[in-house]
């Protein structure tokens, strides 16, 4: 019974160590300052990987999401520019957790954290460090801006449609 007890405000994702997570010990860490952890996995024998899909939990929350959020703001308020809380502890009612996670099908996890602390119905603070602005996040999702180019590059350029005649004066 002690081991399932516990709560919610326990931080729920891994320490920012810059250890691999546990039963990958080729895998790679990266860690800045903000919250935000990358782990990317090596390919087997640098070439083979077997296909995995691309899998999304959370609440992504962006630069300019944390930037409309001011001290003093209601709960609906915060509700509305960041979206419902991914965790509500029961027994700490004055705090909220939007948790992140992206696991690509490379193998590369990225995780953030922003924890929103309230007095009463009124924001206190908000924790979140250095979070990625929403193109960054595309550009992360879709490959970054190489993949763009290669994908345009691939792409042929239909011949311009010639016009329709004019019509003819009476």
């Amino acid at each position: 019974m002690a081991a399932l007890a516990g709560c919610a405000s326990k931080t729920p994702l891994p320490d920012n160590s810059a250890t691999a997570p546990a039963g990958n010990a080729d895998a790679t860490v990266v860690t800045d300052t903000s919250g935000v952890q990358t782990v990317k996995h090596r390919r087997f024998l640098g070439i083979f990987s077997p296909y995995r899909i691309d899998i999304q939990q959370g609440n992504f929350v962006s630069k300019e999401m944390l930037a409309q959020v001011k001290e003093g703001m209601t709960r609906e308020q915060v509700r509305f520019a960041l979206g419902t809380p991914l965790i509500t502890d029961l027994f700490h009612d004055n705090r909220w957790d939007y948790v992140f996670r992206l696991q690509k099908g490379n193998g590369e996890i990225t995780t953030s954290r922003v924890s929103a602390f309230f007095n009463g119905n009124l924001l206190a603070r908000i924790d979140g460090g250095n979070l990625p602005t929403e193109n960054e996040y595309l550009d992360q999702i879709s490959g970054g801006a190489a993949e763009a180019k290669k994908s345009v590059k691939n792409v042929e350029i239909a011949p311009s449609v010639p016009s329709a005649p004019a019509p003819a004066k009476n």
